[in-house]
């Protein structure tokens, strides 16, 4: 699957992504210690959902459009997604809609000061577009390396808390191959960091195996969360999608279970739209 992200940008993906992003974010704000957030394949930072890609999709329309513009969600599920959706108000005073922040600027957005982001992107002319865009941020700083490989000189952080989001594209064979080995890399390097790996969902065959292999990389702790907008009738488009958490802050379940039927039934572009949280199969 090719997922060049200037196309998708603010899509349904984007909106379930950085909702836990934000959630375990706050989370980790509620200790006065430091902590670092390594993304690791990041992206240009900030999207202009206005550009030639995004128009061509219009995907932000039923995603990040619906959240803001649509129905009200209850004030509980409202209370949660507050902090993502001021920033994303701040990036866009006027009302519109016409930028949407990727993770990198979404996360130093939410971060304090002292809290550090490590932005890794590999594409040659994106990384000089994150670099401009993060110059200005506090405690950031932009790599330009293969993903997978930052990893093994970031890990692990000095603070010893910290956040690892892996949001691969998906475009090479040996995606799962790396990425499993990464999560194995990881859990020996920072056996105690949260690290939030997005997948695709087009066919349940290919979940289940990819769930089996991050399970056999000796996760002890996980969360498993995905949002279906359509049901997989079809294995040629994208049907939905999900996080696997690994250490999950322990009240990430709880709050995801008051948030995720709203989100599901506001994102869903047919009305048998699901959603499911569970641990990684033992």
């Amino acid at each position: 699957m090719n997922y060049r992200h200037a196309y998708h940008a603010g899509n349904f993906a984007d909106v379930l992504k950085h909702a836990v992003l934000t959630l375990i974010i706050e989370h980790m704000k509620l200790k006065p210690a430091p902590f670092r957030l390594i993304d690791t394949h990041a992206g240009i930072g900030l999207y202009d959902l206005a550009s030639s890609e995004a128009t061509k999709t219009g995907e932000w329309r039923s995603g990040i459009a619906r959240l803001l513009n649509g129905p009200p969600l209850p004030q509980d599920a409202a209370a949660l997604l507050e902090p993502y959706l001021a920033v994303i108000k701040a990036l866009n005073p006027d009302g519109d809609i016409a930028l949407y922040p990727g993770s990198p600027l979404l996360s130093r957005r939410l971060m304090r000061h002292g809290d550090t982001v490590i932005s890794n992107e590999l594409h040659p002319d994106d990384v000089v577009t994150l670099r401009r865009l993060m110059a200005s941020e506090p405690d950031s700083k932009v790599m330009g390396l293969d993903g997978y490989v930052a990893l093994k000189a970031l890990l692990p952080p000095k603070e010893r808390r910290g956040i690892v989001l892996i949001d691969p594209p998906f475009e090479t064979t040996d995606e799962l191959e790396r990425l499993t080995a990464a999560v194995t890399d990881i859990l020996k390097r920072f056996a105690t960091g949260t690290v939030l790996i997005w997948y695709p969902i087009k066919d349940a065959e290919g979940v289940t195996a990819f769930h089996r292999s991050l399970s056999a990389c000796g996760v002890a702790k996980s969360l498993v969360v995905e949002l279906l907008i359509r049901p997989p009738r079809r294995n040629d488009v994208l049907n939905g999608c999900g996080l696997v958490v690994i250490n999950p802050p322990y009240t990430l379940q709880g709050k995801l279970e008051q948030l995720l039927p709203h989100l599901t039934r506001l994102l869903e572009v047919e009305p048998a739209g699901t959603w499911r949280l569970a641990p990684l199969p033992a």
